[in-house]
């Protein structure tokens, strides 16, 4: 889906909107958007939906380990986001704010897949330094992606980003998919700049890595058997 502008009419707003004399258009926009939230209007939330929607679900999609529990994920994200819109500070922007649950919601997800999963089989690792058998794979950097738009290579960075540590997996995608500032990326992972710093270099090196690998697999050794020697 591609970017949507917000399509109910904020002049019907102005009358009762505080925050409508705001500098700029984006963030007059914005702050009346929350309001008619606030105010439950179905008009603000079908535009919250058709603006948010597939932004949130591609950063689900990419932080899961499952993918498959993307749809569950993102319904959850809105659910919060409609019931929390009251509280909304506006310390952030609603960007911000709504990836903020997206990342709570994926991270509650994967700890609970990965809690039961390891009672299970046990093969997971929760020491985030670690490296477990889901590492193998890295991430995608902004220069992966300028490699080729070909779409074989696209598929083969996103099995990458499926399997990548999910914290440096995070990180890159808030990043180089989603074009994020280092302080946004900051406020939501509620992490230091220079650990967002850090998390996104390591997460480029090992996708570089992986993708070296694949795209240069080692030659195949071939052994062609030899007749017996007859004595």
């Amino acid at each position: 889906m591609a970017d949507s502008t917000i399509g109910f009419d904020f002049e019907a707003y102005s009358g009762h909107c505080k925050v409508c004399s705001s500098s700029t258009e984006a963030h007059r926009e914005q702050d009346c958007l929350i309001e008619a939230l606030r105010e439950g209007t179905n008009e603000a939330y079908e535009t919250l939906i058709s603006i948010y929607e597939q932004p949130v679900y591609n950063l689900v999609f990419r932080l899961m380990n499952d993918p498959a529990d993307a749809c569950d994920v993102v319904q959850e994200v809105f659910l919060k986001v409609f019931r929390n819109i009251k509280s909304f500070r506006g310390n952030s922007s609603l960007k911000t704010w709504i990836y903020r649950i997206s990342f709570n919601e994926a991270y509650n997800h994967r700890r609970w897949f990965s809690r039961h999963k390891k009672q299970e089989i046990g093969l997971e690792c929760d020491d985030e330094g670690s490296l477990n058998y889901q590492d193998v794979l890295p991430d995608p950097g902004r220069s992966a992606f300028e490699i080729t738009a070909d779409h074989e290579t696209h598929a083969m960075i996103e099995e990458a980003l499926a399997q990548v540590n999910p914290a440096f997996r995070a990180a890159v995608v808030l990043r180089d998919m989603e074009d994020l500032s280092y302080d946004e990326i900051a406020e939501i992972l509620q992490v230091s700049l220079g650990t967002v710093k850090s998390r996104i270099l390591r997460g480029r090196e090992a996708l570089r890595k992986v993708l070296a690998n694949r795209l240069n697999p080692e030659p195949n050794v071939h052994w062609t058997p030899q007749p017996a020697q007859v004595d």
